[in-house]
């Protein structure tokens, strides 16, 4: 089985629609969303009418229970809280219901999906250094994780023939095989931070025990025109520009 996993979408539209065309050429079976679906971008109606038009299983992200108002957006910076409540009123009742039953969690036959942790999925806290993602591997019960959040592409790995030792590898392409247990921060689709604009995504070969990072260029300057248009922070159509 050949999963395609979407990191944070962000509501970009343009990003979205190039990482589809990429999983296309790359012939996967099954696609995956690690959430954030929205928020940020100004096209959330159409991301979610075309994750779900490709079947996808999706978890629910800060941004998404943000949006149908099960988060409290006070310690969101002013740009986040601006575009929650943009987006808050743009959802149809039909999109809230899809967001509200959206699991914190999804375990799959080879792999499992969560926001920010697997251990404590409901908190939406960061995993950012190997201490971050000790929790989460000592209790995954599934031998990958795929998560997002950090917007940064990165694989945490507890090895067979260490299974004390955290170890990471900022490589796009990694060969599980040794591994016991791996945690795959998928990067962000739709709002990379990690200085590379094109969006981000990862494909999971499970019969063969690999993942891959890979990256799409899409049109930015269409996106950036959207958000403004929208009247969102122009903040957030900049630093598409930046991949920050």
């Amino acid at each position: 089985m050949r999963y395609g996993i979407l990191g944070d979408i962000h509501a970009n539209l343009s990003a979205l629609e190039a990482v589809l065309r990429c999983f296309e050429q790359e012939g996967v079976d099954k696609i995956l969303s690690v959430g954030d679906v929205v928020g940020y971008g100004a096209a959330p109606r159409e991301c979610i009418a075309l994750v779900r038009e490709v079947g996808a299983t999706v978890v629910k992200g800060n941004h998404d229970a943000a949006a149908i108002g099960e988060l409290d957006t006070t310690f969101f910076n002013p740009h986040a809280k601006a575009a929650t409540e943009w987006t808050s009123g743009q959802l149809s009742k039909q999109d809230m219901a899809w967001i509200e039953d959206l699991p914190l969690i999804a375990n799959l036959s080879e792999c499992s999906v969560a926001h920010g942790t697997f251990h404590e999925p409901e908190h939406y806290d960061y995993i950012q250094c190997t201490q971050d993602a000790d929790a989460s591997l000592d209790l995954m019960d599934l031998p990958v994780c795929f998560v997002g959040h950090t917007h940064v592409p990165v694989v945490i790995m507890r090895m067979t023939d260490d299974p004390t030792r955290t170890a990471y590898t900022i490589e796009y392409e990694v060969d599980l095989s040794e591994s016991a247990r791996a945690l795959v921060n998928v990067g962000s689709v739709g709002q990379p931070r990690d200085e590379d604009s094109r969006a981000a995504y990862c494909v999971y070969d499970a019969e063969q025990a690999t993942v891959s990072i890979g990256r799409a260029k899409y049109d930015i300057e269409r996106e950036a025109a959207r958000i403004r248009s929208a009247g969102l922070p122009g903040i957030l159509a900049d630093r598409l520009f930046l991949g920050v």
